[in-house]
């Protein structure tokens, strides 16, 4: 695959949402590190960027999403008990746009190979101007996971991402420096109480002084 390299100027995010509608994967910038991403309800495309990344099929891929209308096209509120939904509304409220990635269960209208099979999904809303524009021109939201091979570190520039993925992606847009230079932090509501699988982006302290009680 000859991989096409652009800024990520209003040109290059046409070229890249182009290339993703028409079953393609590209690599650019969020406001962690840098993400690779493909339509998320095609399954093909879904498995092009597993192969792109190099990961395993029993991890499932993140969505993000360019607002809270897509949110309700994914995850399925309603299946959590109502202590939890008000957790998530204050998360949602408190730290998106942002780093912050929130497990909920999904409505069973993605394809299996992107939830691992599962009954969850990772959602997130980048706080970045070149991401929400690219998702947006992508009907809001996109399977995204970090642009690098699987085992190797998270790029927080379009340099080290073609390290790891040139001739394996379709696009790569170079926006610089990511602003966070680290990984978003994680939170699952698949349980009794909110638990936090990875801290990142946004810190314990962060979440505590927010309210959130994590078990």
């Amino acid at each position: 695959m000859n991989t096409i390299y652009k800024p990520a100027d209003e040109a290059g995010i046409a070229a890249a949402a182009a290339i993703i509608a028409a079953g393609g994967v590209a690599v650019f910038p969020t406001d962690t590190v840098y993400g690779v991403g493909s339509l998320a309800w095609d399954e093909q495309a879904v498995a092009k960027l597993y192969a792109a990344k190099g990961r395993d099929f029993s991890k499932a891929i993140p969505v993000l999403v360019a607002g809270l209308g897509a949110v309700e096209q994914v995850a399925d509120l309603g299946r959590l008990p109502l202590p939890l939904r008000r957790v998530a509304a204050l998360l949602i409220r408190q730290f998106w746009p942002g780093g912050l990635t929130i497990v909920l269960p999904h409505k069973g209208n993605l394809p299996d190979r992107l939830t691992a099979g599962g009954a969850t999904i990772a959602l997130r809303m980048p706080n970045h101007p070149i991401t929400l524009a690219l998702l947006t021109q992508c009907g809001g939201a996109l399977a995204v996971t970090s642009a690098n091979r699987s085992g190797n570190p998270s790029p927080t520039d379009a340099t080290a991402a073609r390290a790891d993925l040139d001739s394996l992606v379709d696009i790569i847009l170079d926006g610089g420096p990511t602003p966070a230079g680290v990984e978003s932090t994680i939170i699952t509501l698949d349980g009794d109480v909110p638990r936090l699988l990875r801290e990142g982006a946004i810190s314990r302290e962060q979440l505590k002084a927010a309210g959130v009680d994590l078990g």
